[in-house]
């Protein structure tokens, strides 16, 4: 999956906020959920709109930026 099919940001839903693409879900509540000791399995059946594939695609992503070799890109990503 290419990073358009799991995130969006649009002005227009919820002020810009980035969230799973064909959805209105933040993508931080991932994060949050998983933070909170919430299974994967649990925050899809919380958020059914979002698929497993995005979410699992999403950290994939995260992996990547964070494990990334590259110092500068790592930082750009988070800035």
């Amino acid at each position: 999956m290419n990073v358009h099919q799991v995130i969006n940001i649009d002005n227009n839903i919820l002020s810009g906020q980035p969230v799973f693409t064909g959805t209105r879900v933040p993508v931080d509540s991932l994060f949050d959920h998983l933070e909170a000791g919430v299974s994967l399995d649990e925050f899809l059946e919380d958020f059914p709109s979002v698929t497993k594939d995005q979410a699992v695609a999403l950290l994939d992503m995260a992996n990547k930026i964070v494990t990334s070799k590259d110092i500068a890109k790592l930082y750009e990503a988070v800035a």
